[in-house]
């Protein structure tokens, strides 16, 4: 009977342990943090890419690694903060939209858009990145 007593405090001081262990080891930071971190990296290597010597499909090479870093932190975050990662999505999915059509017909009309799409993508994620913050501070 001693011995299943002293197995049975052994047990209990290792979940212990463990609880508290986890408790002091984890991060306090929602697992989207790192997400939203890549995804500003990624959009900030945007207003870098010189489209005049790379041409459109620069352009297109750094948009699509917007969009995946987008969509990972979208996934991650959505539940929290729906408003802010639908207007991100909406935002990249339009941009992707014309520089698509820009690399495959290249018209001055739809090269135009581009700028202000940039730019509504920028001001989507800095929303986002805003709303995250003070979760991920």
């Amino acid at each position: 009977m001693a011995k299943t007593r002293g197995t049975a405090a052994t047990a209990a001081a290792a979940v212990l342990c463990a609880g508290a262990l986890a408790a002091c080891g984890g991060s306090s930071k929602p697992s989207y943090c790192s997400s939203v971190s890549n995804l500003e990296t990624s959009i900030k290597a945007i207003p870098s890419t010189n489209i005049v010597a790379t041409g459109l499909n620069g352009l297109e090479s750094a948009l699509t690694k917007v969009q995946s870093d987008a969509q990972t932190a979208i996934n991650a975050a959505k539940s929290d903060f729906p408003n802010e990662t639908s207007a991100l999505k909406s935002s990249i999915d339009t941009l992707s939209t014309t520089v698509k059509q820009a690399t495959s017909s290249p018209s001055a009309a739809t090269i135009a858009q581009i700028p202000s799409q940039v730019s509504a993508v920028v001001t989507a994620a800095n929303n986002f990145q805003s709303a995250t913050k003070s979760k991920c501070s």
